[in-house]
């Protein structure tokens, strides 16, 4: 795979979605913006955390039937452990790059800062199916696997952000906002990795969206409680 002399509408159809989605949560973060700077550093982390990932499921990839799984426990391990893979680096590097420090001064910078770096993973990884296997894909997944790194990122985003501001709370929340991106993120590949049943599918793609639509709830409640609202 070469990006070099690729077609442009490919690589745009690749990286728009990703880049929209910045700028949709760049914009919710109303009362105190982020520096660009640190956004762009929360972007390419998530590009970064592509890396061991991909090497991770290729190794797997080899110990045939379990990660080509045809039957339903194989399918629920591919499954989680897909989710927990990509959930847990994805929070280590909001956890580690961003959580600790002064800029990270109000909840909605929790969501801020997973969704951009879900956004760096996300586009970097719809960017190799692109190259892969075409426009097609691309623009699929651009309604599919985008978006859904969209919610897994706002659920955990949400907790990270409680967490910053409640220190007694603090270990249980993070817990809790890995563990139900991790559900969440689960289910949906559970059901997009599934061949038993098209309509299966389709119900992951209404499951997004419907997440999406429900989850500007937990935005709407950061946005309320930030510290700069006058």
């Amino acid at each position: 795979m070469t990006i070099a002399g690729t077609d442009p509408l490919l690589i745009g159809s690749a990286v728009l979605p990703g880049l929209l989605i910045c700028w949709y949560i760049y914009r919710a973060d109303r009362y105190q913006h982020e520096p660009k700077l640190l956004l762009l550093l929360a972007f390419l982390s998530g590009v970064v955390a592509t890396l061991p990932i991909i090497r991770l499921e290729e190794w797997l990839s080899q110990y045939a039937p379990l990660w080509q799984a045809d039957r339903l426990t194989e399918l629920l391990v591919r499954a989680v452990f897909t989710a927990l893979s990509e959930e847990v680096v994805k929070f280590l590097a909001l956890l580690l790059l961003f959580f600790p420090w002064a800029f990270f001064d109000e909840p909605m910078d929790g969501i801020v800062y997973a969704v951009v770096i879900a956004m760096g993973f996300a586009t970097t990884e719809n960017l190799f199916y692109a190259l892969e296997y075409g426009l097609g894909t691309s623009i699929l997944r651009a309604f599919t696997a985008v978006p859904a790194h969209l919610v897994f990122a706002i659920i955990m985003g949400y907790y990270v952000g409680l967490a910053k501001f409640r220190a007694r709370r603090r270990n249980r929340l993070l817990l809790i906002g890995l563990g139900l991106a991790v559900a969440t993120h689960s289910v949906y590949d559970l059901l997009i990795f599934q061949r038993f049943y098209e309509g299966l599918i389709v119900l992951a793609v209404v499951f997004v969206w419907l997440a999406i639509y429900f989850e500007q709830s937990l935005i709407k409640d950061h946005q309320d409680h930030s510290p700069f609202r006058k």
